[in-house]
């Protein structure tokens, strides 16, 4: 009842940006640096979540102050499941207090179409289009414009642990899902781990997430055809979907997956109670914290089987702003080599020339590598601008075939018949 309601009051207040959109202008306004050229002060909105610490953060946004002392910066955080409401709610009638805010990549085209964010098409730096990955702009881009400056490029990989990979008398990880059922069937068999596997199948975007990096692998991540007809519930995804029921229904998925979050899955890694769980970058340094991890120096990371899904983020300047200008010169600032490069503990740079720098990499050498993959061969979410609502529909589905409720085919075959509504709401 709570989730209807919420995504009610949502879908009314994305109603109410889009009048507001088609009453104002068309173009974004440019802002500027106030009328007597004073100091201006930008308010910026944040994760807490996976990718740059909020430390980080603020070290970034004290270099930018320091750059820019005409230029002052509060930036507020809240965790992931809260990020886009405020986001909507925040710019509702066109007056919000936001000037930037994160945006995740499956919220451009939502977000355009709505008329909550500026076209940064045309103001983004030269080196951006050519320096950083083009997985990174999937961040901010959506029908061929770019609505967020790429920041935060990061993708599901494949966490193992090698102790007990080298137990069962395997001395690789697995390339594919079928030979991830067959070492995880060993590992098992072996009584070197009750559950072999760990995943992040809570109801959240997490489980959309595992379920788009597992259909990447089995046969390939398509969600709409050329027409805009659904294809979720055949080919890759329907593949995807049965897999993880039959891992879960087998004991090789730990059934407590069901409730669990990317914090869980690195809490159950790092206690060396899976041999694979599916987790975002920061969970390497974790693993080798010793502060942390009971299985530090065990923890390989590898490229998801077929490739992870794209959890890249970008900047947006709001359409609400009153000094985009220098809400973009911020987020420029942060997405630069030169920042990145600082701080790559907890999320790695977006610019492909950083991989070529060997000083990057010596701590650990494991994860750029594979990150240097994986980063070429990221899965995406579908782009659609009723995302949230097929998202939510699709995560209940997941669910129902998780427990039983509902056969895979079934499941999915009620989000395809409902897209028509969802498309309309």
């Amino acid at each position: 009842m709570a989730t209807g309601i919420r995504y009610r009051f949502v879908g009314l207040a994305i109603v109410a940006l889009m009048v507001f959109a088609a009453c104002s202008s068309s173009s974004p306004s440019s802002g500027g640096q106030g009328s007597a050229g004073g100091t201006i002060t930008l308010h910026a909105l944040f994760m807490k979540q996976a990718g740059y610490s909020d430390q980080e953060v603020a070290a970034m946004t004290s270099a930018f102050e320091a750059a820019n002392p005409d230029i002052k910066v509060q930036t507020e955080f809240v965790a992931y499941e809260a990020l886009h409401d405020k986001i909507v709610t925040d710019q509702v009638g066109g007056s919000g207090i936001y000037d930037t805010v994160l945006m995740d990549t499956i919220w451009p085209a939502e977000f355009a179409h709505a008329g909550i964010v500026q076209d940064l098409t045309s103001k983004l730096p030269a080196d951006f289009t050519s320096g950083v990955f083009q997985s990174a702009f999937a961040g901010g881009e959506y029908q061929g414009h770019f609505y967020g400056v790429p920041w935060l490029n990061d993708t599901e990989f494949l966490f193992y642990n090698k102790t007990m990979l080298a137990q069962a008398g395997f001395t690789n990880p697995p390339t594919t899902w079928a030979e991830l059922v067959t070492q995880a069937q060993a590992l098992k068999s072996k009584g070197i781990v009750q559950y072999p596997f760990v995943g992040q199948w809570a109801q959240s975007e997490l489980g959309v997430c595992d379920w788009t990096t597992i259909a990447g692998g089995s046969g390939g991540a398509s969600f709409f055809d050329a027409q805009g007809k659904p294809t979720f519930n055949q080919g890759g995804p329907l593949a995807a979907l049965q897999l993880m029921v039959q891992m879960k229904n087998d004991g090789l998925a730990n059934p407590a997956s069901l409730g669990y979050g990317s914090d869980d899955v690195r809490n159950v890694l790092i206690a060396g109670q899976a041999a694979f769980g599916l987790d975002w970058t920061y969970v390497y340094a974790a693993a080798n914290d010793p502060a942390q991890s009971k299985v530090v120096g065990q923890i390989g990371i590898a490229p998801a089987p077929g490739g992870g899904t794209n959890g890249g983020m970008s900047m947006a300047v709001t359409r609400s702003s009153k000094h985009a200008d220098a809400a973009l010169k911020y987020d420029v600032f942060l997405a630069s080599q030169a920042q990145e490069e600082k701080y790559t503990e907890n999320a790695l740079p977006e610019w492909k020339a950083s991989f070529d720098k060997p000083e990057l990499a010596k701590g650990s050498p494991e994860l750029w590598a594979a990150a240097k993959i994986a980063f070429n061969t990221m899965v995406s979410r579908p782009m659609v601008p009723y995302y949230t609502s097929l998202s939510n529909a699709l995560q209940v589905a997941i669910q129902k075939a998780l427990t039983g409720e509902s056969t895979p085919q079934a499941a999915l075959d009620d989000v395809a018949a409902q897209v028509p509504t969802l498309a309309n709401q």
